[in-house]
């Protein structure tokens, strides 16, 4: 098993996590967020879309409010005040000009040192990828780069936002480079993250319970970053 060094967060002390949906910060990533506020770091999620297409049996107009307050429960739980839900189709996201837009405004008001997105690979370890989360990934690494060319996306200096340019891209649930060294605490509250989901948990009869997920992923990137509990990373320099 590969030995996995440790992620130097110590310059980075801006993080913007970008997910497709409610609850995708919660496999694993909300316990590095833990850690991270805990520092006092700022950390803002950016979420594309409301969810609304993720309980079978509920129509989206009940679904909506139901899964952001469940996720504004999941980020108090971690410590994150900054949560913009944007209203992208869910099921229905492409990789176009107008979410790299929405994502680079984002990166040029929070002006991150870092972000973080769930991967976009189409092959998982589980199974296939969801459309969404390959979708998110490909439109953040792009508008991670437009957010810092002064030439694209021109009429955002309309608004005062220049140009940024975010140094790092982190991975959650990709082939792993550097793990997020964490404690028991940042554990249990990733676990308490993920169960503030529970109406969506329940409409997912097979889903682990994420006292056993959570624990489990953090345990084996320890053991092979040589602690406890850790996240497993795939750090890109941008």
């Amino acid at each position: 098993m590969t030995e996995l060094p440790i992620f130097d967060d110590d310059d980075v002390n801006r993080l913007l996590c970008i997910v497709a949906h409610p609850d995708d910060m919660e496999y694993g990533a909300s316990a590095a967020v833990a850690k991270w506020t805990d520092q006092g770091k700022s950390v803002s999620y950016l979420l594309l879309t409301r969810g609304e297409a993720g309980i079978r049996e509920m129509s989206p107009e009940k679904v909506v409010p139901l899964r952001e307050g469940e996720q504004r429960q999941a980020c108090t739980i971690v410590g994150v005040e900054d949560l913009e839900i944007l209203d992208f189709p869910d099921g229905l996201l492409e990789p176009s000009l107008e979410l790299r837009h929405a994502i680079a405004k984002k990166i040029r008001q929070f002006k991150p040192d870092a972000v973080m997105v769930t991967n976009w690979e189409l092959k998982m370890p589980w199974g296939l990828n969801h459309v969404d989360h390959r979708a998110a990934g490909i439109a953040t690494i792009d508008a991670i780069r437009d957010a810092d060319n002064p030439w694209v996306f021109t009429d955002l200096k309309d608004d005062g936002l220049e140009a940024w340019k975010a140094d790092k891209l982190l991975v959650n649930g990709a082939d792993p480079t550097h793990a997020v060294v964490l404690d028991d605490e940042h554990v249990d509250r990733a676990v308490r993250s993920l169960e503030a989901h529970a109406v969506y948990l329940e409409a997912l009869p097979d889903h682990p319970l994420p006292s056993d997920m959570i624990p489990g992923i953090a345990s084996e990137a320890g053991t092979r970053a040589g602690v406890k509990y850790a996240l497993p990373v795939q750090v890109f320099d941008m």
